[in-house]
């Protein structure tokens, strides 16, 4: 089907009818050429500009909703058919093509006469004579309604969305802005339309507005991303790009108010697990200075109350945490926060909130109020270089009581704090003040619990070539210290005996119970030869006549060697279990295997006519023996044998490491943060005895009437 670039084309050669005397006729020619343009829906001018004659054919007129008798084949004929809005455009397309000799090319409506109007698209040539003038125009024209309406729905759609919308060329050049872009852009669309992106807007010069823009159209696929652009927007994106017409066209949203809800959300839960994932209060203060600068303020300074209230606002408080969004600055704000509150007069905007409770909000002039609080000197000086504008002093408050203060800063320029900022600033003090108080009611009972849980837990005996590591961590909450503990103790002929237990319970009874048990069970252990299971036997006897009245789980196992063993380089383990987690051992090897033997005991103190089984397993040296109380284990809502597996992977990644290293490591990858139980935990290294003990055993340490190994045992092992 032949299309007008190649009527154009046989414009150009002469192959159309030629009525000028410059123009050679060649009508035979076209018959191909005539029925290909019918079949395409073309219609063809001639426009003879020596006498003015504008010859259409039926298609044209047809077109033109005219006939021959209705047109007068005049170029005033034409415009007659043009719409009034397209005519003076349509005309001085027309004069330039005349004037150069050169090229027309326009869409334009056509006015019917029913009073319905048609889109024409048109393109034509000017021919010249010899001396270079227009004589002639030849061109043609079809109907492109269905197009232009199209078009035109896109385009109401487009101008419709609540979506900003703009193209560009391949030379980044903007050739469309939608109405939402222009509102979202804060310019009109003639400061923007012809414009290249990066000119004007260089802000996204390097970020990822350009590398976003770039990859959609070097992959010709569509590219999403979020984005943040600066002054004099100032505003979150959301955009999506996609390859079009060589360049690329933006699709965007402002998402500036959702980025600050979620920023103040994300804000809050960072505060939340900040301040819970510690107990000590200093350490919580001073984290939550980091948070909120800078997304709440220029700088910050955090102030705890002390637990005893002196009634003098200068003996009451004390700066613990500070920030500063300028490097450059930290330094002063840490001056300013040592020197503040001894400088403080009465009536200050401290005092009036610790007073009142409430927020205290200053929104110009922050620096000379300030100084005008303060007794003259370095205080006065500092807040004077550091030039605040605004402040705001949020009380953080808890249980009935102010637990310290949350200070905001912002400097000129910045418009102050927001109520918006004020709001979150006030609920991240409000938590902060829970936390504080929760670490003061923390303090207070963790020191009574802790306290009597460690003085019952000795240091571990280092016989011969056994070294032994011991760790004890208390739970996340005070009112868990309790049952939880480890025990090494050396039996009269030099055999090592090692005990983990767990009483019962979670308080601080429980930890009474927990040093009655194993002091009978050390005491019993300590005074003869006696195996883990008579040990343990004779335990259950000892706590029903004392009427101890609770029950433990407990692990007891005995390190031994005969004179042969010795030589072969071997020491057997005689263990005995009542319902405690088992054991696990690490060989030379790397290798990990639970000391099981059966199903486990019942607990200790159940029933004193209790059966213990005993069993024992015969390792290298150079392996390790790892007892544990459950907190290690156990988890809320996990399986115990998921927890026994893990445990047992871990061991395996860690053999081979220095016991103490093994056992830190241990406990920093399987506990939680806010552990809720207490763990026990006791490792024993058999270093090999042909040789002098290794340096990181540590010197031997037994019992004065335990006779000590030699140093060296030749051909063992």
């Amino acid at each position: 089907m032949v299309g007008e670039g190649q009527w154009l084309d046989a414009c150009e050669t002469g192959a159309v009818p030629d009525r000028s005397p410059a123009v050679p006729d060649a009508q035979g020619e076209l018959l191909d050429l005539d029925l290909a343009r019918a079949a395409a829906g073309i219609g063809t001018f001639d426009w003879d500009l020596v006498t003015g004659r504008l010859v259409w054919d039926d298609r044209l007129l047809e077109l033109f909703d005219l006939t021959p008798a209705t047109f007068d084949q005049t170029i005033e004929g034409f415009n007659a058919r043009v719409h009034p809005d397209d005519l003076a455009h349509v005309s001085a397309l027309l004069d330039s093509a005349i004037a150069t000799c050169g090229d027309y090319d326009a869409e334009y409506r056509v006015l019917r006469t029913d009073g319905s109007s048609r889109w024409v698209a048109a393109r034509g040539r000017a021919l010249c004579d010899q001396a270079g003038v227009a004589v002639r125009l030849l061109g043609a024209a079809w109907d492109v309604t269905d197009r232009r309406e199209a078009q035109d729905r896109i385009a109401g759609a487009l101008e419709g969305m609540a979506v900003g919308y703009l193209v560009m060329d391949a030379d980044w050049r903007i050739t469309y802005v939608n109405a939402q872009a222009e509102q979202a852009l804060e310019s009109p669309r003639t400061e923007l339309v012809g414009g290249v992106i990066w000119d004007l807007f260089p802000g996204t010069v390097g970020t990822d507005f350009e590398a976003g823009y770039r990859q959609a159209r070097d992959t010709g696929q569509p590219v999403t991303f979020d984005a943040w652009y600066p002054e004099p927007l100032n505003a979150w994106y959301e955009v999506r790009a996609t390859p079009e017409g060589g360049g690329v066209a933006i699709y965007f949203i402002d998402v500036t108010q959702r980025y600050r809800v979620q920023q103040r959300n994300d804000l809050l839960a960072q505060v939340t697990g900040e301040l819970t994932g510690t107990l000590d209060a200093e350490e919580a203060v001073a984290r939550l200075a980091d948070l909120v600068v800078p997304a709440l303020a220029d700088w910050c300074i955090v102030t705890l109350v002390g637990d005893e209230r002196h009634g003098n606002i200068r003996r009451d408080l004390r700066d613990v945490g500070f920030a500063h969004a300028d490097p450059q600055l930290q330094a002063a704000v840490a001056e300013y926060a040592q020197v503040r509150i001894p400088a403080l007069l009465d009536g200050s905007f401290v005092e009036r909130a610790m007073t009142s409770g409430r927020p205290v909000v200053l929104q110009r002039d922050a620096a000379a109020r300030i100084s005008a609080v303060f007794t003259p000197g370095r205080a006065q000086e500092l807040i004077g270089e550091l030039a605040p504008d605004a402040f705001a002093v949020l009380p953080l408050r808890g249980r009935g009581r102010t637990a310290g203060l949350l200070t905001l800063f912002r400097g000129p320029g910045h418009g102050g704090i927001s109520a918006e900022d004020v709001a979150t600033a006030a609920e991240i003090a409000a938590r902060a003040g829970l936390a504080l108080d929760n670490a003061r009611l923390y303090r207070e009972q963790r020191g009574l619990a802790e306290g009597l849980q460690r003085s019952l837990l000795t240091p571990p005996p280092e016989p011969d070539h056994a070294q032994v590591v011991v760790r004890y961590v208390p739970a996340a909450e005070a009112a868990q210290v309790g049952g939880d503990w480890y025990d090494a103790f050396l039996q009269p002929e030099g055999a090592t005996v090692l005990v983990i237990g767990d009483v019962v319970g979670h308080d601080t009874q429980a930890a009474a119970a927990m040093g009655q048990i194993r002091t009978i069970v050390r005491t019993l252990g300590a005074q003869a030869t006696h195996g883990p299971a008579e040990i343990l036997r004779r335990a259950d006897t000892v706590m029903e006549t004392l009427m101890v009245g609770t029950v433990a789980t407990v692990a007891v196992a005995r390190l031994e060697q005969t004179p042969e063993e010795e030589l072969r380089g071997v020491t057997r383990v005689r263990w005995t279990n009542a319902g405690h987690p088992p054991p696990f051992a690490i060989h030379p090897d790397g290798s990990v295997h639970p000391l099981l033997g059966g199903q486990p005991d019942l607990l200790l103190g159940v029933r004193p006519d209790t059966s213990r089984q005993e069993h024992e397993v015969t390792l290298d040296r150079d392996s390790v023996v790892v007892l544990y109380t459950d907190g290690l284990v156990e988890r809320r809502g996990q399986d115990l044998d998921a927890g026994l597996q893990r445990l047992q992977e871990t061991l395996e990644e860690l053999a081979g490491r220095d016991l103490d290293e093994l056992c830190d490591e241990l406990l920093t990858r399987l506990l939680p943060g806010n552990a809720d139980d207490d763990v026990a935990l006791i490792a024993v290294r058999l270093h090999p005895q042909h040789e002098p003990r290794p340096v990181e055993a540590g010197p031997n340490v037994v019992p004065p009437n335990v006779p000590d190994a030699p140093d060296v045992i030749p051909g063992a092992g």
